[in-house]
Order: structure tokens, then sequence, then C-alpha cells
């Protein structure tokens, strides 16, 4: 597969890439996405054997757009290496942290950064100071990448943060302390000499999004994000040769990577960017509706929103391939989905320690409210709290079997925190930290985390079941299932409802009838919530999701 001295593939086979995530055959010593694949593609482009599609097409919405070949992405990211090197100081090895919206060179710095053996930690521009001063001083990162937003929040907290030695600065004015990336940029040379990493060799740290404690630090190497994508890019993905694939991940997240950067890139496709500072879901519709996207993946509180508009009036010329992840979908969101656009919503369940665990494919049912079936190569399991797999359909913690060693796609571990890292194995297993069961066709179903599962009077009732059934009424805008003390029945189903502003007038107690009846109707009795509180709006992380860990904590006078 690899020429013999050579850094570079000889040639880019698919089935070559595919046979390593399937066990077939061994990862390579060495191995750098930047030089053996991007590198690869735009030989490909110069000797006429890749369609005349970009590698990145960008635009803001307000008429700016660029577009970039391969062979333009690397001239262009050489460039931003030798910025990293010389005068930014970073060697192989050294951690930087690069917190920036959607802009071009939030790509650029990231091809850099492997280029140079640089460990990049990403983050969302919705980092406070306290978040920034978290990271730094858990990485110990020795450089920190972003623009005027947060530069004041980082000069707030840096003299706390012994290790950091550059702040480099997006910008077109300068500031006391950083360094101009445009100016530096301007003046280095596109000559660089790409460094040779072992494929072992760290690439990437992310921090996890806390919803149940501190954020750890997941570790990933230079093939696990970036190799192990191959199976994913055929079976969830869908990839064709001429896809243009629109993203809508916040660049601070394990999904930007997977879906903006290593799976379209690892096969030659376009990735398509849209700016969008704030979500607005005319700009989502009219963008789908005016760009030849064909392959579109949002997390399903962007599906919710959206069919919540008439869809009828947009033609979506190009779009055929619609996905989600990064929280369950709720079935009534895809039905409705399909109802007016014709189109299937595949949802993807997966993790930013293992990547992709279960998908929905093209040409095998959609089972409404299920996450798909295993992900190749991983073997799924539900197991239980001594290790042993359950009977099908029995409930579980979902887990991932490790045969002979731990698969090269895992992370490497949680920096400097070998107890976490320790905790996440039992036995032969990777335990997922989620509770879900599977049916007799091996169909994954999700319940909850493991600590959020509901125990009330014996029954075990899982909170996305239940918050499915409430999105179903028109009244529920959004909602949150947690448990409640209760003096009988141990603790009992409570739920958080924010209300569609045509609702908010009703009256409370009528309107919590009706949603009880209606929650009994949908599903189990005995799920439905005892308890009901309307809220203006629900406590999230930073990447969105719910954090049922503080509602919980709130109800049961932990707060």
């Amino acid at each position: 597969m690899f020429q013999k001295g050579s850094r570079t593939w000889a040639s880019l086979n698919l089935s070559d890439f595919e046979a390593i995530n399937r066990c077939e055959k061994k990862v390579p010593e060495y191995f750098n996405f930047a030089s053996d694949v991007l590198d690869g593609w735009s030989q490909r482009e110069k000797d006429g054997k890749r369609l005349s599609t970009p590698a990145l097409w960008w635009i803001n919405g307000e008429g700016r757009e660029v577009r970039w070949s391969f062979e333009e992405l690397g001239f262009l990211s050489r460039k931003v290496a030798n910025v990293l090197s010389d005068p930014c100081g970073l060697q192989k090895g050294d951690r930087t942290i690069l917190i920036l919206p959607r802009v071009p060179e939030w790509w650029l710095l990231n091809v850099a950064c492997i280029r140079t053996g640089t460990v990049v930690i990403p983050g969302t521009p919705q980092l406070t100071a306290s978040d920034v001063l978290y990271r730094l001083q858990a990485s110990k990162a020795k450089c920190i990448i972003t623009n005027d937003t947060l530069a004041p929040a980082v000069d707030s907290i840096s003299s706390s943060c012994p290790f950091l030695k550059t702040k480099l600065l997006l910008s077109k004015s300068q500031r006391d302390g950083w360094l101009n990336f445009k100016d530096l940029f301007d003046m280095a040379s596109s000559k660089h000499d790409c460094t040779k990493t072992r494929s072992d060799e760290p690439m990437t740290i992310f921090f996890t999004s806390g919803t149940t404690g501190p954020p750890k630090m997941a570790e990933h190497t230079q093939s696990s994000l970036s190799l192990g994508l191959a199976l994913a890019g055929r079976h969830w993905l869908d990839f064709r040769p001429s896809d243009i694939m629109w993203n809508m991940s916040d660049t601070g997240w394990v999904k930007a990577a997977l879906g903006s950067v290593f799976a379209p890139w690892l096969r030659g496709v376009t990735v398509f960017i849209h700016s969008m500072p704030q979500f607005a879901p005319e700009e989502i519709l009219k963008t789908l509706s005016r760009y030849p996207v064909t392959t579109f993946c949002s997390a399903p509180t962007v599906y919710r929103t959206l069919v919540q508009h008439d869809l009828s009036s947009c033609k979506f010329k190009s779009l055929r391939h619609c996905l989600t992840g990064g929280e369950p979908l709720n079935p009534e969101v895809l039905v409705q989905w399909k109802s007016q656009t014709g189109l299937d919503i595949y949802e993807g369940y997966g993790q930013t320690e293992v990547g992709m665990i279960s998908h929905n494919e093209k040409g095998r049912t959609i089972k409404l409210g299920s996450m798909g079936t295993p992900a190749p190569p991983y073997d799924v399991q539900i197991i239980d709290e001594t290790g042993n797999i359950l009977p099908r359909g029995e409930e579980g913690d979902i887990a991932i079997r490790i045969h002979a060693r731990r698969p090269f796609c895992f992370f490497s571990r949680y920096v400097d925190n070998a107890e976490k890292t320790a905790a996440a194995f039992r036995g032969n297993f990777y335990i997922t930290g989620d509770r879900g069961l599977m049916d007799e066709e091996g169909y994954l179903w999700f319940v909850g985390r493991s600590d959020d599962v509901i125990i009330s009077a014996g029954y075990r009732i899982g909170p996305f079941e239940v918050e499915s059934a409430l999105i179903e009424h028109p009244a529920v805008a959004e909602s949150a299932v947690v448990s409640s003390p209760d003096p009988v029945r141990g603790e009992v189903v409570k739920a958080f409802i924010v209300l569609v502003p045509a609702f908010t007038a009703c009256d409370p107690e009528q309107l919590t009838l009706e949603l009880q009846d209606h929650v009994k109707r949908v599903t189990a009795p005995y799920k439905y919530p005892r308890k009901v509180e309307f809220v203006s709006q629900l406590p999230k992380t930073i990447s969105g999701k719910i954090k049922r860990n503080q509602l919980r904590s709130q109800e049961w006078g932990q707060m």
C-alpha cells in the first residue's frame, strides 16, 4: 500500500483504507493525513485523475466565497505550517489550543498542525474565560490561536498559565502580546517538509462535553480519527466522488473533525461550509436550495426546528442524503422531515472517544427510534454490570468488544487521568456510558446515559422515550426528563418543558393533564411524567446538549 521508503501513498486506493478498518491489513508504522492523503489528492488533481470540484467551498452568506482545490490547500497549509514552526516556535508534540469560528483559516490551521506534528486542541468560540483557563491549565498548551472576540478573555487569564508561550491572533489589527497571523502568513514560505509521524503518536485532544462532570481530555492518534473513518464514508455517509458535504457541527467538537475534515477528505469529497455565526433556519433552507449540497449533516435540534417551517416551497435540487448525530433523533421529527422533503434522515451514534459506533445506512430498513446497526468493524454488545452479554431485547450497558488489542480507531487515553481511562473498560469491553438494548435483528435502541435512567416503583424508564413522546405534542418545543424524589415510588418522572409560543398563555394545570394523557397514549402509561414544570429554557452544555444532571441535582436538593 505504501511505497517502500516513501512517505506518500502508492495509490489512493479506498479498498486499502477499508481493509485497515476491517483489520485485514495492519496500520502502517508511519502515517500523516496531510502528506499521505491530502497531498495524494493534490497529485491526482495534477494528473487529471480527480473531478474538478473544490476540496473546500466556504461561504459567509454575504457574498464572500472561498474555493480551494487540494493543490491550493496544500500550498496554503504549508505556509501556515511555517508560521507555527517559526516564529510561533512550536515543535512536534507541543500542544496548541485552536478556538475559531467557521472561517477558512480553521481548516488551514488544522492541516498545518498535522504537517508539523503539533497536537491540536479544538475549542468552541462559545468558551468563557474560565473555560479557556481550565483548558490551558489542564492541557499545558504552549500556544493558543483565536480571534479578536476571545482575545480579551485569554488576556484576562493568561498570567495564570505558565506553560503558555505564544498567542496567535487572527485579526487585521495588532494586539499587545499577540503575534498577528495575517502578517506572518503573508511573509511565510510555501516550502515545508512534512514532519514524519508514527501512526500511534498523538494528533489531537478533544475535551469531552462535560455533561456529567468536568471535561476530560480524550487523546487521538495520527491514524485513529483519520484512517478510522474509511468504512463510515461508505456505509453511513454513502460518499460518491462528486458529493458536496455540508456538516454544520461547531468547530470545537469531534463531529467537525469527522464530518468536515477527515471523512470527506479521506475520499476526496468537497467540504462545504457556511460560516453562519448564528443559527438561522431560513438561511439553512435557502442554502440547501441555492447550492449543490448533496450530503447534509446536522444535530437533531436543527431538524426539529426546520420541520416547523413550511418546506413545501423549498427545492433541494441536489440534496440526496441527510444525516444526524450527537444526540438521539426523535421519531416524530424523522417522520415529518420525510413527509415534507421525501428524504430519510440517517442517524449515526458515536462518541468522542471511539468515533462511529452504530448507524443507519442506505439499503437497510430504518426503524423509527433506533440508532441503526453496529458500525463495522465494531462488535457492539449489550452487557450487564459484570461484563456478560445480555439476551436480545434486554436493557444493559452499550459496549464494544475488544479482542486481542484495543482497536486502532479508539482514543489513546484520557490525558493525565489513568483512573478514568481504566474505568472506561470492563473486562473485554469498552463501556460507552450509555444504556440501551439490541433487538433480534441487531438494531440498537438508546435508553439514556447510565446515570439518567429513572427507576420508579421498580420500573426502569429512559428519559429519551418520554421526551420523544412529549415533542410529538404541538405545544412542546423542547423537553428534558429527569428523576424526582417521591415518598412512595422512590423516584418519579419529571418533565421540564419549553412551550411553543402559541401555547404559553394556556392554563398550566389543564395543559399538564393534557400532556400527561398524551404520553400515556404514545408510550407505556407508567412512563408518563407525574411532575411537570414549564420553563423558558433548558440548561445546556456549550455543544447544545441538555444538562440533565443539573436538573436532576436540582430536584434532589444537591444544588
